[in-house]
């Protein structure tokens, strides 16, 4: 253990900065190094670092009640690719008006999206009515 005073000398003496590591530790670790050139390194880790991780976004497809076959298809196609990048997707069946009477249709119109994905998908929420709309959540389950 050097005494402050001790290691800004030293570190003078060799051009060098007095670099604190970690204040936090008792006692403080310190280390004489080239600042420019510490702090060069530590930034290309922390993007190094950064690069590694990949952000899943959470996307949303909005699809009426009374939506025709074609236009499911189309929606699921996007829904797919989707899920082919890595995104978990939200799906929201809305209800307008008195097609609120038929809550039923709404379920079997999620389970038949669900089951047109086969087992390629996981659900990670099942469908569930929350004021007007159905709303479930999928995602991608490994197997193609």
């Amino acid at each position: 253990m050097v005494s402050r005073s001790e290691a800004l000398r030293l570190a003078q003496e060799a051009e060098l900065d007095l670099v604190e590591i970690s204040p936090g530790a008792k006692p403080p670790v310190a280390k004489i190094v080239d600042w420019g050139k510490f702090n060069y390194q530590r930034t290309k880790q922390q993007q190094k670092n950064k690069k590694g991780t990949k952000v899943q976004d959470l996307k949303q497809m909005r699809m009426g009640l009374k939506i025709g076959d074609h236009d499911l298809e189309v929606k699921l196609r996007k829904v797919t690719g989707f899920l082919e990048d890595g995104h978990k997707v939200k799906m929201t069946l809305f209800f307008r008006g008195r097609e609120l009477a038929h809550k039923d249709l709404g379920f079997q119109l999620a389970d038949r999206i669900i089951e047109s994905f086969g087992d390629t998908i996981a659900v990670d929420q099942s469908p569930q009515m929350t004021g007007k709309q159905i709303i479930f959540v999928i995602r991608s389950s490994g197997k193609q």
